[in-house]
């Protein structure tokens, strides 16, 4: 299943450069022809789905998320554009009234924990010969951050607040990841790691990206008045491992096909 969190979608669309250029990277990769039906699965406040939108101008594009904010914004960016259809969606169980060509996904498959099923019912979406190409958090991902989170989290007045905490964001390795999409009935299967550094200016910058992006399940378990201090401590403990804020993403990237 994925996992239940709501996001600020007006902060996220503020913040969100780093995946906006990530998904532009794999989009400028994609050899389309421009009439392709996609799903943009995971599509936020959409930014990524208007790239993709560029490349397909006799296409068309669903545009899903689990976060009611995020499929209004985006609802809100393409209103007027029959191109587009934005849907609330669990990406668990997705359905779709047609299969599509194209499975566009960026920043979204590692808050899911289930990807045997996940991957099961992506390939249901898709016709014969069409493609999944994506990229979430993979093995090893904001690591620094990680460690720093574990360590504010058992510090006081922060402790009574996360007592059976469990994060269950699942940041999947490329030989599993290889065999699952093998196991759903996709074909050649690809997928591999590249770090990608995001740098701060300064640790407030840092804090602030974290509190909307990273850590949205922790602080929604804080009193309003501890929110701040509790970011503001995971980013100086990450500042402080060698005087610069930066984040340690750890990217995956999924290429796959349906059979005929």
């Amino acid at each position: 299943m994925i996992l239940v969190r709501e996001w600020d979608a007006a902060e996220y669309e503020k913040l969100s450069a780093p995946m906006t250029s990530w998904g532009a990277w794999i989009v400028g990769r994609l050899d389309l022809q421009g009439d392709e039906a996609a799903i943009d699965a995971g599509c936020g406040t959409g930014r990524v789905t208007e790239v993709l939108l560029g490349k397909l101008p006799g296409g068309s594009v669903l545009a899903v998320d689990s976060s009611a904010a995020m499929v209004e914004a985006a609802g809100r960016r393409f209103a007027g554009d029959p191109r587009v259809r934005v849907e609330r969606q669990d990406l668990s169980s997705l359905e779709v009234r047609e299969p599509v060509d194209l499975i566009l996904s960026t920043a979204t498959f590692h808050w899911i924990n289930d990807h045997d099923r996940l991957f099961g019912r992506l390939a249901l979406a898709l016709k014969p010969h069409g493609r999944l190409v994506a990229q979430c958090g993979g093995e090893g991902n904001i690591s620094r951050a990680t460690r720093a989170i574990d360590e504010t989290l058992r510090e006081e007045p922060f402790r009574p607040y996360f007592e059976g905490w469990q994060d269950d964001k699942h940041y999947a390795d490329p030989r599993s990841t290889e065999a699952r999409l093998g196991a759903a009935g996709f074909e050649d299967v690809k997928a591999w790691l590249h770090e990608e550094v995001v740098p701060f200016d300064t640790v407030e910058e840092l804090a602030r990206y974290l509190g909307a992006i990273v850590l949205g399940g922790h602080v929604a378990r804080l009193p309003e008045e501890l929110r701040g201090p509790f970011t503001m401590g995971v980013a100086e403990k990450m500042a402080a491992v060698d005087g610069t804020p930066v984040l340690d993403y750890v990217r995956l990237n999924i290429e796959a096909r349906k059979p005929a």
